[in-house]
């Protein structure tokens, strides 16, 4: 049995760019390119994680956040919930606290990075609501 991980991810959004990390190459899907965020602890709650991880992974202290969407997606060796919310509301100047590669990407250059593929519905969407 496979376990489920629920991960909280962040589209954070300013203006046409939305940040994205590159993942490390030891890690499951690594060299690819993510919407930063990680893993929901036992009794947190989406948004709680998303701060968190966000403050810890990029620097990002997130002041609101919404729901933007869910994708559950079976890879060989996990299953993961994407739990995606849009942050727009933040402050702080995002930087690869964790020595990952971070990059604002301009929507119109967001396609041609590489994504793992429980990636490619959110990808989808952002194209079609913010282009």
């Amino acid at each position: 049995m496979t376990k489920r991980v629920h991960v909280a991810v962040g589209i954070i959004k300013q203006g046409s760019h939305i940040l994205l990390a590159k993942r490390h190459g030891h890690l499951h899907q690594g060299g690819k390119w993510e919407f930063p965020g990680g893993k929901v602890e036992a009794g947190e709650s989406t948004s709680e994680a998303l701060k968190r991880e966000l403050k810890e992974e990029v620097g990002l202290t997130v002041h609101s956040s919404r729901p933007y969407m869910e994708i559950s997606h079976d890879y060989p060796d996990k299953q993961v919930l994407l739990d995606i919310h849009l942050v727009e509301d933040f402050s702080g100047e995002a930087s690869g606290i964790e020595g990952q590669q971070i990059e604002w990407v301009s929507l119109q250059d967001i396609d041609t990075y590489q994504f793992p593929d429980a990636n490619q519905p959110i990808l989808d969407k952002i194209l079609q609501d913010f282009s």
